[in-house]
């Protein structure tokens, strides 16, 4: 029988949600065109659409926002932020910004653009929307073991290293801009990536000279998955697994709107401080964000984020967060529902393919579940496969996702285990429920890029 691990925390501060009914639901996604970004958020009961900003900031987060330095250059806060990210990475220049996203704006162009690759163990949506804005294209190395979501094995989010220097003496080395490794392995389903892989990794970047950034933003669940999985880590703090990490690669780009526990901000850094391209992560900061000592945040939002880098890499957090996502399988897999396994780190990613075998990839298969969880008790996920991949940039032709998921982020500090178990309850309901679903949904509008957050989707009668 799963186990659940109580909570590190004590809530302090609570927040009404409201609840309705499956007509009112039936109505509200309607409306929103059949996209759970387009619900509003007052008609989720439960909302696991992301795990990004979603979280709750601890008594020691607030009390920093009220240090926070609001002077347009060379803020106290900034300073105070740059010492954690030292102290913590190890690297020696960083720069502030808003979200990961921004990072990879500003980032990329510096080696990414037309006639270039970027390669990864999986592209998450704003990377690869990044890469293709820069002018280049995108290409995965993923670990093979991460197809068979059934199969237990404990790095499924590794780079296949066979399959990447393959590529990189295919395409040549001189056109490829960049190497990223994702950690955790969000498309993947949240899956860890070993140290010995991004040694492996980086060893094969230092051969051909090319540069290895780390997509950070989920590094201390990843550093926690090693210390727990990779023998030679288990002795090892989580700091020393983070400095091991980032002492391979020469760049991370970070949304700390995960692992740092903040609303909103972004990291980007560089191990060398005498780098050139420093200059030109400055200037499009400044163009892009705002002065490169604020990088498009409060001072207040700063000194959060130099609080919360450091607790959101706490053992005992990090503990009760990866044992939650093993007690949510644990339920999962006592009424024999398919989910990316072993569980990974930020959520459960539902295998939408093997509840729904009859709808075909382009019918979107990871959208349809998302819509039936809504109706069934107002959890809001998402699309993790083939609606959110979209396009290939060249062809206009649907691309097909490894996998088929639908995502359940588990917000930080937020949700109890009554919300767990009323979400598990509902999701058996809709497994039992699948063979009566026919047909998935059409695309009615799309924009170019990043389709899954306005698209408009109507269901195929």
């Amino acid at each position: 029988m799963a186990v659940f691990l109580a909570e590190p925390y004590k809530i302090k501060v609570v927040e009404p949600i409201k609840v309705t009914t499956r007509e009112y639901r039936e109505q509200a996604i309607k409306e929103a065109g059949y996209n759970m970004f387009r619900l509003k958020s007052e008609d989720v009961y439960v909302d696991t659409l992301t795990d990004s900003g979603t979280n709750a900031m601890s008594a020691e987060q607030w009390s920093a926002l009220m240090h926070g330095d609001e002077a347009y250059a060379g803020a106290a806060s900034y300073y105070r932020l740059i010492a954690a990210a030292k102290d913590i990475f190890g690297y020696g220049f960083f720069q502030p910004v808003h979200q990961g996203r921004a990072a990879e704006k500003v980032l990329f162009p510096s080696f990414l653009e037309k006639g270039k690759y970027a390669i990864a163990n999986l592209f998450f949506d704003t990377t690869r929307a990044h890469v293709e804005l820069a002018g280049a294209r995108c290409l995965e190395c993923c670990n093979p073991e991460a197809a068979d979501t059934q199969l237990k094995a404990p790095f499924k989010g590794n780079m296949d290293v066979e399959k990447l220097e393959k590529i990189i003496t295919e395409k040549g080395p001189e056109n490829i801009g960049m190497v990223v490794m994702t950690i955790t392995n969000n498309s993947a389903g949240g899956q860890p990536v070993s140290l010995q892989n991004m040694r492996d990794t980086a060893a094969i970047c230092q051969k051909y000279h090319i540069h290895l950034n780390i997509d950070a933003a989920r590094f201390a669940e990843n550093a926690m998955f090693v210390k727990l999985r990779e023998p030679e880590c288990k002795d090892m703090s989580i700091k020393e697994i983070t400095r091991a990490f980032f002492d391979l690669a020469d760049t991370f780009t970070m949304s700390a709107k995960k692992d740092a526990i903040v609303n909103m901000g972004g990291l980007i850094g560089v191990k060398d401080e005498e780098a050139p391209y420093i200059l030109k992560i400055k200037a499009n900061c400044i163009s892009f964000e705002g002065f490169y000592t604020y990088g498009g945040l409060n001072g207040r939002d700063l000194d959060a984020m130099a609080v919360g880098l450091y607790e959101g890499m706490d053992e005992n957090w990090l503990r009760y967060r990866l044992a939650t996502m093993e007690y949510f399988g644990e339920r999962l897999d006592e009424y024999g529902i398919p989910y990316q396994s072993p569980a990974g780190g930020h959520g459960i990613f539902l295998d939408a393919a093997k509840f729904y075998p009859q709808i075909p990839y382009n019918e979107f298969p990871g959208q349809v579940l998302s819509i039936e969880l809504y109706k069934e008790c107002g959890l809001r996920g998402c699309d993790i496969g083939s609606f959110m991949i979209g396009n290939d940039p060249d062809t206009g032709k649907q691309l097909k996702s490894i996998n088929e998921f639908t995502r359940l982020a588990i917000p930080r500090r937020v949700y109890t285990q009554t919300h767990y178990d009323m979400v598990i309850e509902a999701i058996n309901e809709v497994w039992k429920k699948r063979e009566t679903i026919k047909r998935g949904y059409r695309i009615t509008w799309e924009p170019p890029i990043l389709r899954h957050f306005q698209a408009t989707l109507e269901p195929i009668e």
